[in-house]
Parts: C-alpha cells; structure tokens; sequence
C-alpha cells in the first residue's frame, strides 16, 4: 500500500502560519465585537409597553420605566410578572443579538456552543 504524501508541511499544502494567522484575527475580531457588544443598550417592553427598559450587551439592566397605570397596589401580581417578562425578554433579545454579532466575525462557525 502505498502511502500518501503531502507537500510542505504534510497539510495538503495549506500554510499552517496563515491558519494561525487567521485564527489569531479572528480571535482579535472576536474579542472587538464582544467589547463592542458588551456596551450596546437594546430597549425591551412588555405589556404593551407598559414595562420598558434597558438592557445591555452584558444582560445588565441599565433602566426600568413602569406605566403608572400599572401601578396599582391591589394587583402587585401582576406588576412582578410584567417586570419578569420584560427581563426575561431583555435576556433573549441579548443573545439572539449576541449571535448574529458574533457570527459575523466567524462566519457562523456551526457546532460551537458556548464559543461566547
């Protein structure tokens, strides 16, 4: 059986120091966009506006604004839940922004959960 050889460096002539000049920018990319990322402010509202805030790229809250009509001290119910909507809504509108971000950098490397 013959054996199978490869030209220069046994990569099928890839140049491994552009590979890791590449994955070197990319990480250098990377790094950018997560700073970058990390300072962006998206507004989420919930109950039709009723709850809004502000939410950062690091899932930080910045700001809540309440409606005062619903501000009502019979039902503080349902004020708790707004609040828990418009965060968990924050939290979701972060990293689906955070992973169309960041897959702009790689090039939507698939099979790399939790990359950032």
């Amino acid at each position: 059986m013959a054996r199978q050889k490869f030209p220069m460096g046994g990569m099928g002539g890839m140049n491994m120091n552009n590979m890791i000049k590449q994955a070197q920018k990319m990480q250098e990319d990377l790094l950018k966009a997560q700073e970058s990322f990390d300072a962006e402010v998206m507004d989420v509202t919930s109950g039709g506006g009723a709850v809004k805030l502000k939410i950062s790229g690091k899932n930080e809250i910045q700001e809540l604004k309440l409606d005062p009509e619903v501000v009502d001290p019979e039902d503080v119910e349902m004020l708790e839940d707004l609040i828990v909507a418009a965060v968990n809504e924050g939290i979701k509108t972060v990293e689906k922004a955070k992973q169309e971000k960041m897959g702009k950098v790689t090039g939507n490397l698939g099979g790399m959960p939790g990359l950032f």
